[in-house]
């Protein structure tokens, strides 16, 4: 097909959407704001996978190749979709670079941002140096250098991981469960204690959600082979006595307050919005859903679909998401793409 489809965004979903595409012969336009593709795995320096365990440098390092080595895509880094108009199968995209394009569909595969945990000030991030949050953690553990304590680069003899950081807290406007955070941090406890196998780890919950298949793998496993600790508490605060960390709350289970001393504490930090979404929306002429994510269609119109026809979304732009399942819903989001090129009558909605 000669008329290209447009990708924007080069994580997970977006490569597997433009690999997709590309694979079956359709030319694609792949576009990121940022100097590197591979979204935040790559950005962000991400350790382990879940549930794979290979490095994040390695499974999306080879999508990363594999698109940059088809001929069928096109690759724009450092670059912003600035204009979008049009209708299915003659829109116009107007780039950063001052580039304008024909393309025949979009997917909007545009991420998410990390919680700020200066959000959650109460519990000592930005105050002391050795709060730290899950991404911190995981690069200290890609870097090779082991997990240390930022204040002096000693190795932690005890480390509390909190959970639900950014994630199911209305107090800071922050509803929804971010989904990935129980099974990456009982991944990282496990890696600690691997590396560490001195060093005490305990996770502090509301509830474990290591669903589906995970729940065996991580909560079991992290518990009975790596000896991590669950404790079902609601935290106060996280202060200092001038040599440890401290960490203040409530022990849900025995109703009885707990002050435990931490070399290292982490935030297990949620996935929130892309803060450009609005932008995004007004761009794309798509809608948001309430949170601030792209709004999806329902699938039974197409998969990935959106208010807009002939645009679609995959991945964590549309709400918090695995991996595995962004690669997938970019997969769908391709083939959804390609149908409304081929049947443009039939696509009702993208």
């Amino acid at each position: 097909m000669t008329t290209p489809v447009l990708v924007v965004g080069a994580g997970p979903s977006g490569l597997s959407a433009a690999h997709a595409l590309a694979s079956a012969g359709q030319s694609v336009i792949l576009v990121d704001k940022a100097d590197r593709l591979g979204g935040a795995p790559i950005l962000s320096g991400y350790a382990k996978l879940v549930p794979s365990g290979e490095w994040a440098r390695d499974a999306i390092g080879g999508m990363v190749a594999r698109v940059r080595n088809h001929a069928n895509v096109e690759i724009f880094t450092d670059t912003r979709v600035t204009r979008f108009g049009g209708e299915p199968g003659a829109f116009t995209a107007g780039l950063s670079n001052g580039q304008q394009r024909e393309v025949g569909a979009a997917i909007l595969c545009t991420g998410f941002t990390h919680f700020d945990s200066v959000n959650k000030p109460e519990w000592g991030f930005g105050t002391y140096p050795d709060v730290v949050t899950t991404t911190q953690v995981e690069q200290m553990i890609s870097s090779g250098k082991g997990v240390k304590c930022p204040s002096d680069g000693r190795a932690p003899d005890r480390v509390a991981i909190l959970l639900c950081v950014g994630s199911r807290d209305r107090q800071i406007g922050r509803e929804w469960c971010s989904k990935v955070c129980c099974t990456v941090s009982a991944n990282i406890a496990m890696e600690i204690r691997e590396a560490l196998p001195k060093c005490a780890v305990y996770i502090y919950y509301m509830d474990i959600r290591t669903f589906g298949l995970y729940e065996d793998k991580y909560y079991w496993q992290s518990q009975e082979e790596y000896h991590v600790k669950y404790i079902k508490a609601r935290i106060a605060e996280v202060t200092s006595d001038g040599k440890r960390l401290i960490v203040k709350g409530e022990d849900t289970l025995v109703k009885r307050p707990i002050t435990i001393p931490f070399d290292l504490v982490v935030h297990a930090i949620g996935m929130d919005p892309n803060i450009e979404n609005p932008d995004i929306a007004k761009t794309f002429g798509v809608q948001l859903e309430r949170h601030g994510y792209l709004l999806p269609g329902p699938t039974y119109r197409a998969m990935g679909s959106t208010s807009r026809p002939g645009v679609f979304v995959a991945g964590s732009a549309c709400g918090p998401e695995t991996i595995d399942d962004s690669i997938a819903q970019g997969q769908s989001a391709a083939m959804a793409a390609l149908a409304a090129l081929r049947a443009p009558a039939t696509a009702l909605a993208g």
